[in-house]
């Protein structure tokens, strides 16, 4: 393995997403430098989950902004499935972010490039009837917005944050490239409980009012995010939207696959659950530019249930 790669900067290196990335990178031998947001209520922050991590001693530095680096992984995003945040506050705020970022990156003159986190959400819910989609697809917020469904603000941040990215480094001609992942699953090492992996486990925790978003979800785990994340980077030949998504159950597939390997928790029945209906037809996801690129995945749904009960046990969630 490689000791000396580079320096990358990871933003939103305390979430689910960019702690795991940073672990990663950390392994693959990079000088990583992550930024943070600082404490709401000005309080000091425990990121010891990534100052104890293996090399980040030698090599992990943490900033509250630090962009001089030769690429950046943009993965700063605030989830809200529920729609805490009114839609046009958490719009603005990420496109702003974003933005601010590129422009930074611009300026700096070092920047070679970026690999932005997007999501699925920008992409699934365009009204399309075809069987499934690709990254030609984006979701149209006004067809969503009428569906009248949890998520709007993420929908339409997600959504207008991957363009206004895309359309700048067009016009820059700055090299960045986005990952679409689906609903991210696995074991975390942040301290509190993702909100993706919240979601994934519904009927695990019993959670009756959401089993109606469950009708068809798709899946990809943590470590082959992070994993498709790296391939990006070191991929020369990379451009443009990347889907990352690598299983999807339905509703009733879902209860059936809980209840056969976790006999202990209270899964719902297929019998109790006939009759939700989501609402709307979802499209499935194509991958194949991902697989097509060289990237291949390593983990199923067995490995990412396991993981996320296991972690969601240890903190004593579960």
């Amino acid at each position: 393995m490689a000791e000396n790669k580079g320096t990358v900067c990871v933003t939103g290196g305390t979430g689910f997403i960019g702690s795991w990335l940073i672990m990663r990178l950390l392994q693959h031998g990079y000088t990583v430098r992550t930024t943070i947001r600082p404490d709401p209520e000005g309080k000091s922050r425990d990121i010891s989950f990534l100052t104890n991590l293996p090399r980040a001693s030698e090599k992990l530095r943490i900033f509250h902004a630090d962009l001089n680096q030769p690429d950046i992984f943009h993965v700063a995003h605030p989830v809200d499935i529920y729609d805490k945040i009114p839609e046009e506050t958490a719009t603005k705020r990420a496109v702003d972010a974003a933005l601010g970022i590129l422009m930074a990156c611009l300026a700096s003159k070092t920047v070679k490039r970026v690999v932005h986190t997007s999501s699925v959400a920008a992409v699934v819910a365009s009204g399309n009837v075809q069987p499934a989609v690709d990254e030609s697809s984006w979701s149209d917020i006004e067809y969503y917005r009428s569906l009248k469904r949890i998520g709007i603000s993420y929908v339409a941040a997600k959504t207008k944050t991957e363009k206004a990215v895309l359309e700048f480094s067009e016009k820059f001609g700055l090299d960045v490239v986005a990952l679409n992942p689906s609903l991210v699953m696995g074991p975390f090492i942040c301290p509190s409980l993702p909100a993706s992996v919240a979601f994934g486990l519904t009927m695990i925790f019993g959670n009756k009012d959401q089993y109606k978003h469950l009708e068809k979800t798709d899946l990809v785990h943590i470590d082959d995010v992070a994993s498709a994340h790296i391939h990006l980077f070191e991929n020369p030949s990379a451009k443009g939207r990347y889907i990352c998504s690598s299983d999807e159950l339905s509703l009733i597939q879902m209860s059936e696959f809980l209840s056969a390997k976790y006999p202990d928790f209270q899964i719902p029945t297929k019998e109790s659950l006939q009759g939700i209906d989501q609402g709307y037809k979802v499209c499935s996801l194509s991958s194949k530019k991902l697989l097509d690129s060289g990237f291949r995945y390593k983990y199923g749904l067995d490995d990412m249930f396991d993981g996320a009960i296991q972690r969601c046990r240890e903190k004593g969630v579960l």
